[in-house]
């Protein structure tokens, strides 16, 4: 994951750099702490994914030119095989597949979510992004808290929600949870 990291902040830097902005007023732009800022870029630090969808909605560029090395190029549609979409892990608890990520200017971000099963005295990861998310459980159980609201939603379940409040989810019984998260 370290390397994947390292990669995003080259892509964040290179963004920055082709808009002719400095370090900090990039930061400003996207309500971002400098410091913390130059621990994206120089990849010693990792971005949640509502961050890089703030940049990405900021710059108006898909948020898989920052998240992956392959950037979209189709216009028309973009089949993503069983198991071929990008991958990259987000967050130590969760991995994320794009499922859109080479359809160019999409209204969506498309991605099936695996959450690994973590025992109960880690803290579960919230966050929260403008918009709004719609998640349906493919395998597993999970616990999905949304502003202190927690539901626990089994394969087949889904739910559509205002994602601007906080969110997080957690495997439940043991056993990973997959899911598909469609953030708009």
């Amino acid at each position: 994951m370290e390397g994947e990291v390292k990669e995003i902040g080259l892509r964040l830097k290179g963004l920055r750099e082709a808009l002719e902005l400095s370090p900090e007023q990039f930061a400003a732009s996207c309500n971002i702490p400098i410091e913390e800022y130059l621990q994206y870029e120089a990849g010693e630090k990792d971005l949640t994914i509502s961050t890089l969808k703030g940049i990405a909605t900021k710059y108006n560029v898909d948020v898989s030119v920052l998240m992956f090395a392959d950037e979209p190029r189709m216009s028309s549609y973009f089949l993503t095989r069983k198991g071929k979409g990008l991958a990259v892990n987000r967050v130590e608890a969760y991995s994320y597949q794009t499922l859109a990520g080479g359809f160019n200017n999409r209204k969506a971000e498309i991605f099936e979510v695996t959450v690994e099963p973590k025992s109960d005295d880690v803290a579960m990861h919230f966050s929260s992004h403008a918009g709004q998310e719609f998640n349906t459980v493919l395998e597993g159980r999970m616990l999905l808290d949304i502003n202190g609201k927690e539901l626990v939603m089994e394969q087949g379940d889904s739910i559509y929600f205002d994602s601007s409040l906080p969110h997080g989810m957690k495997a439940l019984d043991g056993k990973k949870v997959k899911l598909l998260v469609v953030v708009l």
